[in-house]
C-alpha cells in the first residue's frame, strides 16, 4: 500500500502488506465490510489501508446498531 496512514482516522495503519509476502499483515486475514469501505475517500481506495482500530470500532458500532434493532 502507498500510505502508512488510515484514510478514516489519519493514524498509522500498521499495514505490512507491501513489505513482503502476502499473509504477513494483520489485514490479510480480515474481512472488511462494504459499509466501512464507503467511508474511505475515493482517492484512497485501493491505495490506503484502514487501521485495525477503525475496523474494530466500526464492527462494534455495527453490532450495537444490530442489537438495538432487535
Amino acid at each position: 500500500m502507498a500510505n502508512k496512514y488510515c484514510p478514516i482516522c489519519g493514524e498509522a495503519n500498521g499495514c505490512m502488506s507491501g513489505a513482503g509476502e502476502h499473509g504477513n499483515c494483520w489485514c490479510d486475514a480480515e474481512k472488511f465490510p462494504n459499509e466501512i469501505l464507503e467511508l474511505v475517500p475515493s482517492e484512497s481506495i485501493r491505495r490506503d489501508c484502514i487501521c485495525k482500530k477503525c475496523l474494530d470500532k466500526f464492527r462494534k458500532e455495527q453490532l450495537s446498531r444490530n442489537t438495538i434493532k432487535k
